[in-house]
């Protein structure tokens, strides 16, 4: 799941970077709302988590941008305390949630993962299921056949995406989106042979490609 989070606080933004990464998300971390608006018109993300106050750019700005570019990616925003009247126009602007300074980091990831299955049309749960596969966003497990299957964490994102998809093909341009950050280097084959893996782990009918397009999960998805 690739997020962007907006954080002119280098000490702050660094440990939600760091935090998030190691709870399974992709993050790319920008300092200000002009960075966070160029990035938002460059690229696709799962979810925003948003600083109130930034220079260059306020927080509620970029907000308002977006919804007025029809972006509807869900938007967390951070906040001080004592900022009651910056959280209620924040959420009148189109923000979908917050979270308060300082942040606990694992309310804020269950927070995300919420606000993306809730995007995304899933159930409020963290597992979803589909056949005899089901996977936990929080635990990041997956069974099949109530077997527990070892994935490598690119493996478990691209499965993840896929699920949440909820029958949507999604492109090979979109999964490698998802799946790598900033800088990291991305092979041309990569997502072939991750699908490729997946299937050898799963079943071969778990996923399907559309040929020209993408993949998708081949059944409805349960949760």
């Amino acid at each position: 799941m690739k997020i962007l989070i907006a954080e002119d606080d280098p000490q702050l933004g660094d440990a939600l970077q760091s935090g998030l990464r190691l709870q399974g998300f992709q993050v790319n971390w920008v300092r200000d709302g002009f960075a966070a608006l160029h990035e938002l018109r460059q690229s696709d993300y799962a979810i925003v988590v948003l600083d109130i106050s930034m220079p260059r750019i306020s927080g509620l700005e970029v907000l308002q941008q977006m919804r007025s570019e029809k972006n509807s990616a869900p938007v967390l925003v951070l906040t001080a305390h004592d900022a009651n009247h910056e959280i209620a126009t924040a959420l009148d602007a189109g923000a979908d949630d917050y979270v308060v300074k300082p942040v606990d980091l694992s309310v804020l990831a269950a927070r995300l993962r919420a606000l993306t299955r809730r995007a995304q049309g899933a159930a409020a749960q963290s597992v979803i299921c589909v056949g005899s596969v089901s996977l936990n966003s929080v635990t990041r497990d997956v069974l099949v056949d109530e077997q527990s299957v070892s994935l490598s964490s690119r493996e478990f994102d691209l499965l993840q995406a896929l699920l949440m998809a909820n029958g949507r093909v999604l492109t090979r341009d979109h999964l490698e989106q998802q799946l790598y950050s900033w800088g990291q280097e991305v092979d041309s084959n990569a997502i072939e042979v991750h699908v490729h893996n997946l299937r050898k782990k799963l079943g071969k009918d778990v996923i399907q490609t559309i040929r020209g397009i993408g993949y998708q999960i081949k059944h409805d998805v349960q949760s």
